[in-house]
């Protein structure tokens, strides 16, 4: 008889939190509408999972306000916000307002889909899987369209805040 292992506690919120205000992300916003108009969050989630076939994922809290919209719609899109945007996602990342209305500019897809107008590019996606993940669900999604405006310097978010994110030289 083997005797069975505890699992381990998590990191404290406060030490993990420390640790990925330190790691900069890209910053994009997820738009969805499963039919009770659009939805959209900030997601500095996004990550490319796989090029054959082209698959991406994000992470997204359960609680959020556009969760259920994002639970319940078949298709999404990701946009990607460039360095002069952070106040697209400042107001993406704000709870209680109709991040839709004025000044957004956002118009809709001809398969029905929320993009942002002055996005510099974006991902139409096909969700193929919602996996429950501690209070967030990860959304697997089948990038379908992908469209671009050209080369820009993205959105970065770190130490918290919005930034540039600058190439080597």
């Amino acid at each position: 008889m083997s005797a069975r292992l505890a699992a381990p506690a998590g990191v404290a919120p406060d030490a993990f939190r420390t640790v990925f205000r330190a790691h900069p992300a890209g910053v994009t916003v997820v738009c969805a509408d499963a039919g009770s108009g659009p939805a959209g969050f900030t997601a500095t989630s996004l990550t490319s999972v796989s090029i054959d076939p082209p698959l991406v994922s994000f992470a997204i809290a359960t609680g959020s306000s556009a969760w259920p919209a994002v639970r319940d719609a078949a298709s999404l899109t990701v946009n990607f916000l460039s360095s002069g945007q952070g106040d697209i996602a400042t107001r993406f990342a704000t709870s209680g307002i109709d991040r839709f209305g004025g000044p957004t500019l956002w118009s809709r897809l001809e398969t029905g889909e929320p993009v942002l107008d002055n996005a510099p590019s974006f991902l139409r996606a096909v969700v193929t899987d919602r996996i429950e993940a501690g209070d967030h669900h990860v959304v697997l999604a089948l990038v379908v369209d992908a469209e671009t405006g050209g080369s820009h310097e993205p959105l970065v978010y770190h130490a918290g805040g919005y930034c540039a994110a600058a190439p080597l030289e």
